[in-house]
């Protein structure tokens, strides 16, 4: 009996291990295990909170302070990002959906675009990022900064733009998302204290895989209902899903192309991580009281989330190729 308990214990830690070796593969089909059992969905809904604040954990636990460190003492371009992806996006977005008057016609998909747009980027966004081969510690840099002020600018943004379409005050909006935080980099500095970032780094791969069943558990949460709402209403559902996926690819688009100057890998690394938005966490924040349209939209997000990684991989190798092979042909074509 004593000897198949070390055994018995170990079959979990392998599966977890081959899991994270899968990569983006296993992000991407996340999504469609989600969509394809929606009694998972129902059954987890009710934990969404708590899987949000396992994978804010999971990220804080592994952030590398010396690579942190590093890039703040380079700050302009994180600084740049961070203001871009807090202040510039939900800006833009509020703007764009009073203009086009989409409050008034649509206030449920307004609301959801405006949550989406003040949100902080994924807290997975660096290991992502990693997966592809870019710039993670940038990616989380930038992420960690932008993660610290949120609480302020959402609760500025959402007393601007969403007047009484919210069930809490702006304030409390602010406040619960700074509790979030909180209690997640809490914890993730004592297991950090208890195990060391040694041996954190040592279980990478399992941590990943444990990271990616966190992953399926929101958004089976997430899009529980989607295949009824397919059924009811198809061409309303492909709608908000084209509309998801535009939302995505035009952060991703515009933020490569504004910082296009510090080398496309990095621009391409803050591209994935602004369209990256952190949905759950609003949803934690609001305890999911939100419309159904809002639901649905932010369910209909998780296809671009989960699949862009996947799509984009072989891209984003070829410019960090091409960044690799500058910066040594740097040094051969300079005088001297």
């Amino acid at each position: 009996m004593s000897s198949a308990l070390p055994t018995l214990l170990a079959l979990p830690l392998r599966g977890l291990t081959w899991l994270g070796g899968q990569g983006t593969r296993a992000v991407a089909t996340v999504v469609f295990i989600a969509l394809a059992v929606p009694p998972l969905g129902m059954l987890l809904r009710p934990y969404v909170t708590e899987a949000i604040l396992v994978l804010l954990c999971i990220s804080f636990m592994r952030v590398d302070l010396a690579a942190l460190y590093g890039h703040l003492r380079r700050p302009a371009l994180v600084a740049t990002a961070t203001a871009w992806t807090t202040i510039g996006v939900p800006l833009i977005v509020g703007l764009t959906a009073h203009v086009t008057g989409l409050t008034d016609r649509a206030p449920g998909l307004s609301l959801a675009l405006m949550l989406q747009s003040m949100a902080s980027p994924m807290m997975a966004a660096p290991a992502l990022a990693a997966l592809m081969g870019l710039d993670a510690t940038l990616v989380l840099v930038t992420l960690v900064t932008a993660t610290a002020v949120v609480p302020f600018t959402a609760s500025l943004f959402a007393s601007l733009f969403l007047g009484g379409m919210l069930s809490i005050s702006p304030l409390t909006l602010g406040l619960k998302l700074l509790g979030i935080l909180a209690v997640s980099l809490f914890a993730a500095t004592m297991i950090r204290w208890i195990f060391g970032a040694e041996a954190i780094q040592r279980h990478k791969q399992p941590i990943d895989g444990f990271n990616i069943v966190i992953l399926l558990m929101f958004a089976s949460a997430v899009m529980g209902d989607v295949a009824h709402d397919f059924v009811v209403d198809p061409l309303f559902t492909v709608g908000i899903a084209a509309l998801a996926f535009a939302v995505y690819f035009t952060l991703l688009a515009v933020t490569t192309l504004l910082f296009r100057r510090n080398g496309y890998e990095r621009a391409l690394a803050l591209g994935l991580m602004v369209s990256q938005r952190n949905l759950g966490l609003m949803l934690a924040a609001t305890a999911g009281a939100l419309p159904p349209a809002t639901w649905l939209y932010f369910a209909l997000t998780q296809f671009p989330i989960h699949l862009a990684p996947y799509m984009l991989t072989p891209i984003a190798r070829r410019l960090t190729v091409r960044a690799d092979l500058s910066g040594t042909a740097a040094p051969t074509n300079s005088p001297g």
